[in-house]
């Protein structure tokens, strides 16, 4: 992407990953795509990775995709925490926020420089990003019909972005909910709050040609302002997007591989 100050955030290169990965400099973000159906050997590999509370976890699914799918996201996030910060990904523990936002635990956190990470999971996809000294959220969705669009649009977006929506051809009407959806959903989970904060409360960009960016919050574009977002192509058939407290000056993509 260009590292332009006033440039939009948009991120659809992801490069394959060679050996270890270099930690992510400050004001930068590393975006990396994971798929959740890689080979049987991969699965069986990255499942011992996994901590005792996070196999229950697991095993509370009922159905062996959804079982699989959250084995590899965190089996291949654990890897990847591994590598940034030279430890056995085995011995990566988590603390978690009042709604479950994964963080490093203080101990591993104070030697590792400030590093923050948020995933994301849709269908056989899985997106997770990590930055140093801003709080970020990732949010990715797959790319399906979406026929009462409106109507839950009328349940969950401000009443601006209700009007955006409704105003574009409807054959760009899936493309555009789902870039306001995981817009505020990137911005919930880099908070940490979860759908316990009411989608409405804030406003978005949501048109194609409308640079990603949060407009304001409870009618306050100050507030607004200290937040950036930025658009994700993470692969054909998903969208995605980030929320970063912060300006960050450069997105770095990469495909995961074990």
């Amino acid at each position: 992407m260009t590292e332009t100050p006033d440039a939009p955030l948009a991120l659809d290169r992801f490069e394959p990953a060679a050996g270890h990965p270099t930690p992510p400099e400050r004001g930068e973000i590393h975006v990396w795509t994971i798929p959740l159906d890689p080979p049987s050997a991969e699965v069986e590999a990255l499942w011992p990775l996994l901590a005792d509370d996070e196999r229950a976890r697991a095993e509370r699914f009922r159905f062996p995709r959804h079982r699989r799918r959250y084995a590899v996201g965190r089996g291949a996030l654990r890897t990847l925490l591994g590598r940034y910060l030279g430890v056995e990904a085995r011995a990566v523990g988590f603390r978690y926020g009042p709604n479950e936002k994964p963080y490093l635990e203080a101990e591993l956190a104070a030697g590792a420089g400030g590093l923050e990470f948020n995933l994301s999971n849709s269908d056989e996809l899985a997106v997770v990003a990590f930055t140093v000294g801003a709080e970020v959220g990732a949010d990715v969705e797959r790319l399906r019909p979406m026929p009462d669009a409106l109507d839950v649009a009328e349940r969950f977006f401000s009443a601006t972005e209700r009007q955006v929506l409704a105003a574009v051809p409807e054959g760009d009407r899936e493309r555009t909910f789902f870039r306001c959806w995981t817009r505020k959903e990137a911005y919930l989970k880099a908070v940490g709050t979860g759908i316990t904060v009411p989608l409405d409360r804030f406003d978005v960009t949501l048109a194609a040609e409308d640079p990603p960016r949060i407009l304001a919050m409870e009618g306050d574009a100050e507030k607004a302002a200290a937040w950036s977002l930025a658009h994700l192509e993470p692969q054909a058939g998903y969208l995605g997007a980030l929320a970063i407290q912060a300006r960050p000056r450069r997105l770095r993509g990469f495909r995961w591989r074990l």
